[in-house]
């Protein structure tokens, strides 16, 4: 406007807080029609935290934010996506930049991206050298690393050798042992063993029932 001799030029002034400023923000990058996953990733977190605070807030004005645990399924439906496929996006933010970048690239496919960030930097750091050196390693080889390996004792040349075949990865034991001192703070002790068994198994099921409902 100073270069072409303007001295006044049609503007509105609003009056935001910090958190409808991020919003307001976010939703304007989301209209680009080139948007990179790392872009998504970072856009989605930034709005998510600001929504999940305005959520929280007494003096909520904002008729666009719900209550906390509708937070992730608002946004979705804002942006258009599943709340899973946000809530992976969001998990991309946990890479590090290397990979994020390789992601972005499209040499990492995004559903390996989200995998690898259940990593430990350190760990990730290591999958970065692998991947510079042998390319990158499929979808089931990264995701067996990560359920099947304690990433507290993995070594750098533990976690090669898996990755080349050399070594089998470690199957944990599918046994699930809940103590008396465990199982003692949720029921009275007057409940017989297999009345515990049911009501386990019968919030397993609510739980299996409800996490389907959300894939769907």
């Amino acid at each position: 406007a100073v270069r072409a001799g303007l001295t006044k030029i049609p503007a509105i002034v609003k009056e935001m807080t910090n958190d409808d400023a991020i919003i307001a923000m976010v939703d304007s990058n989301l209209q680009r029609e080139e948007i990179l996953p790392s872009e998504k990733a970072y856009s989605y977190k930034m709005k998510y935290e600001a929504m999940k605070r305005q959520g929280a807030r007494s003096d909520l004005t904002s008729a666009q934010v719900g209550p906390k645990s509708w937070t992730s399924e608002i946004l979705a439906k804002q942006v258009g996506e599943s709340r899973n496929s946000v809530k992976r996006y969001i998990r991309l933010t946990e890479l590090i930049p290397e990979l994020l970048d390789l992601v972005d690239d499209k040499r990492i496919p995004f559903v390996s991206g989200y995998e690898l960030s259940f990593f430990t930097r350190q760990i990730q750091k290591w999958l970065y050298e692998y991947i510079r050196e042998n390319g990158v390693p499929k979808w089931d080889q990264i995701n067996e690393l990560r359920i099947n390996t304690n990433q507290a004792e993995l070594t750098q040349q533990q976690m090669i050798e898996y990755l080349n075949g050399l070594r089998p990865i470690p199957k944990e034991s599918s046994k699930i042992t809940f103590t008396e001192r465990k199982l003692s703070k949720y029921f009275p002790p007057y409940y017989s063993r297999r009345e515990r068994e049911a009501i386990i198994l019968e919030l397993l099921e609510k739980w299996k029932a409800e996490q389907e409902s959300q894939e769907e």
